[in-house]
């Protein structure tokens, strides 16, 4: 098992909530389900645990670590995809899978990748600027900050890290670089600092610009409306899509996204269309939920956590 796969350890956030809100119970306990994000497997064990000997799990996560670890649990309703969730519904066709009776989806970066210096997501301790969660593919951080421009890093860092410090940012990477490449994350992460003097309390000052770069280079945004796209095609009546988002460009995405399942945009008003012709809701909202004091306590990764839950309308189903 990679070194990664075992050194660190993952807290799921919202563990209980997020299960059972699949509501894995009776008939559905022979169902298929996903998890889109195995990370180290908090949330697919304890579906497992609800499964019967009937039923399926089918796993996805880019990281190459995770899927060793998804590999070693040896279960035979397990199968494991190294994948994005993004590539569902092409997976689960090569699968032979139909539909499924839900999806769960807990976004962003996983405890064992922030805490190993050597994936470079984190600034706490010194590690190569590489931050791909699949690191079988792709360009690192370190080498796409060696060829951009002034404009491309201020817009990456202003659009998915919402820094308004973006352009001094962006134009002291680009300073910087002239007189030695930018490699190790401490670097960078001091680089930043000489620039923002201002920062919320308690917040380092490279937060932003870090979270930046990763959804970038990971293409997080634009992989999260695919995935969600796919999740809703693949879902069978009556099956429901679970999502936990970190940060609120991802929860705008999911929020927007489920809403106009739930409430589609109807015409304007005075148009000839009758009732029957107007856009139908294809989903219910179910819940909207956050962890509550006692786990952020014990887990302050959870603090800004934010679970949607949202369940595909059954034939004749009311809206």
């Amino acid at each position: 098992m990679p070194p990664s796969a075992s050194r660190y350890e993952h807290r799921p956030v919202l563990l209980d909530e997020a299960v059972g809100a699949l509501a894995i119970t009776g008939p559905r306990t022979t169902g298929t389900y996903v998890d889109g994000t195995f990370g180290r497997g908090g949330h697919s064990r304890a579906i497992l645990d609800r499964l019967s000997l009937a039923g399926r799990l089918v796993v996805f996560d880019k990281d190459a670590s995770a899927i060793a670890v998804a590999k070693a649990l040896a279960d035979p309703r397990l199968v494991a995809v190294h994948a994005s969730f993004a590539d569902l519904s092409a997976e689960l066709h090569r699968l032979q899978i139909q539909g499924v009776q839900g999806v769960l989806l807990d976004l962003g970066v996983s405890s064992p990748q922030i805490d190993d210096p050597e994936r470079g997501f984190s600034f706490r301790n010194d590690g190569p600027l590489d931050m791909r969660m699949d690191q079988t593919r792709g360009e690192t951080v370190a080498e796409w900050l060696e060829r951009a421009s002034v404009d491309e890093i201020r817009e990456v860092i202003r659009d998915y890290g919402e820094e308004r410090f973006a352009l001094q940012i962006a134009k002291a990477i680009v300073a910087r670089r002239e007189q030695r490449p930018i490699s190790g994350t401490r670097e960078l992460a001091a680089l930043v600092a000489d620039v923002v003097r201002t920062r919320e309390k308690g917040q380092d000052p490279a937060t932003r610009t870090f979270q930046a770069l990763r959804i970038f280079i990971n293409q997080e945004l634009a992989q999260l409306e695919q995935g969600l796209n796919a999740a809703m095609n693949v879902l069978l009546p009556g099956a429901r899509l679970v999502v936990i988002s970190f940060h609120s460009l991802e929860d705008r995405i999911v929020k927007r996204f489920m809403a106009s399942h739930a409430h589609p945009r109807q015409p304007p008003r005075g148009l000839p269309i009758r009732s029957a012709d107007l856009p139908k809701a294809g989903a219910r909202l179910l819940a909207r939920v956050m962890p509550g004091t006692a786990e952020v306590l014990a887990n302050p990764r959870a603090r800004s956590a934010v679970m949607r839950v949202l369940e595909k309308h059954a034939p004749g189903a009311k809206a």
